[in-house]
């Protein structure tokens, strides 16, 4: 969906890296040798860390100084209305689980969409993807392309599904696991192989830099693939659902066409999207 909205996408995509930046100044700099878990959300193994809403805190806190006229939509706080038409979509620790084990691979993701807050509805002007842990700093602007840390990124074009690396990830309710795990062995034998790197923000920013061929994940929330779906989109992928419909909870792909079509017709085969008895989004 295109919203008109008079803005500037380079000024946003600016305050966007430096809000993560500093938020993954406080996640790394913070993290103390070993993580507590503070509570879960969607399900007992689904954690939520002091750091993540303190790092949500802290975005929050920026925003209402710099932009208080714009809305908010965070992973861990409640939702903020907003006057100007923009909503800010924030994912304090993208990767929680890695965070709290000190896997290295979490990311702060800031984002700022016109329109409904649904990724299938919104409009994405500006967004960026800090990995906290090694510094890398993906950005996007709308229509003015993606970069990683300034160096312009275009999405790799593989030749065949069959040599595509494809990065995915799986839910935590117990029965989402299970649906995922069947279309898995659907997927896994007609591709060249398959990672699983636990920060939807980050699979999404290495599929723009052409580290990963193809990306598919049922479940996402909002947060989860704001900036990182537009850094996609900006290097060259084309990001969406199946069955016509956009990205978000019921399925995102995000590849170079024509093999993404390929991916999207065998999840649409596999019925990837189908709802489970019991899993949430």
């Amino acid at each position: 969906m295109d919203v008109e909205i008079d803005v500037d996408v380079e000024a946003l995509r600016a305050l966007a890296r430096s809000l993560a930046c500093e938020a993954g100044a406080l996640v790394r700099d913070g993290r103390p040798e070993r993580v507590e878990v503070a509570a879960t959300k969607s399900s007992d193994v689904d954690p939520v860390t002091d750091m993540d809403r303190a790092a949500e805190a802290l975005l929050r806190r920026r925003l209402a100084e710099e932009r208080p006229d714009d809305a908010i939509l965070g992973e861990e706080g409640d939702d903020v209305p907003g006057t100007s038409g923009l909503t800010w979509v924030l994912d304090p620790i993208d990767g929680t689980v890695n965070y709290v084990y000190g896997v290295a691979s979490y990311a702060v993701s800031v984002a700022v969409v016109a329109g409904p807050p649904d990724p299938g509805r919104w409009t994405a002007l500006a967004g960026c993807v800090h990995s906290v842990v090694d510094g890398r700093t993906w950005t996007a602007a709308r229509g003015g392309g993606a970069e990683r840390d300034g160096r312009p990124l275009r999405v790799r074009r593989p030749d065949a599904l069959s040599r595509s690396l494809v990065g995915t990830g799986f839910g935590y309710a117990p029965e989402r696991r299970a649906r995922q795990a069947e279309v898995l062995v659907d997927v896994l034998p007609r591709v060249r192989d398959i990672r699983r790197i636990g920060s939807a923000a980050i699979d999404l920013c290495l599929l723009a830099e052409g580290a990963l061929d193809l990306y598919y994940e049922r479940g996402l929330n909002p947060w989860d693939l704001a900036a990182g779906a537009l850094v996609a989109a900006e290097a060259g992928a084309w990001v969406g659902g199946l069955h016509g419909r956009g990205p978000g909870a019921a399925m995102t792909v995000a590849g170079a066409t024509p093999v993404v079509t390929e991916l999207v017709r065998l999840l649409e085969d596999a019925d990837a999207d189908r709802p489970e008895d019991g899993a949430r989004g």
